[in-house]
């Protein structure tokens, strides 16, 4: 049985500037510390910002698992499919993430490895 939790949200920034602020935003109402990384500024682990639009209409929804590789094969035994082109490999090979393909709500749907 595969596991799935979810592991944080992703907003679609304009730019850096903007942001930073809903970091802060987040970091005001919840204490969630802002992390400025090179592409999106975490507020927390629980609120990813884009600093340029990405994937999703709105941003992504990152679905935590312990083994990336055996949730893709679970999602397309149930005929969902995967854009080949996201994924991203640990330095031992491994499939650490990869996005869905299409979206929900206007979200795009993001796996992520997590122990």
């Amino acid at each position: 049985m595969v596991e799935y939790t979810l592991a944080h949200i992703g907003l679609n920034g304009q730019n850096e500037e903007e942001a930073k602020e809903t970091a802060a935003r987040f970091e005001a109402l919840f204490g969630w510390k802002v992390k400025v990384g090179n592409s999106s500024v975490f507020a927390g682990g629980e609120v990813e910002i884009m600093k340029n639009p990405y994937r999703g209409a709105y941003g992504h929804i990152a679905v935590g698992t312990p083994d990336v590789a055996a949730a893709v094969a679970d999602l397309e035994s149930r005929g969902y499919t995967v854009d080949p082109s996201t994924a991203k490999y640990k330095a031992d090979g491994t499939l650490n993430a990869i996005y869905l393909t299409g979206e929900i709500g206007g979200f795009a749907i993001h796996l992520v490895g997590k122990k």
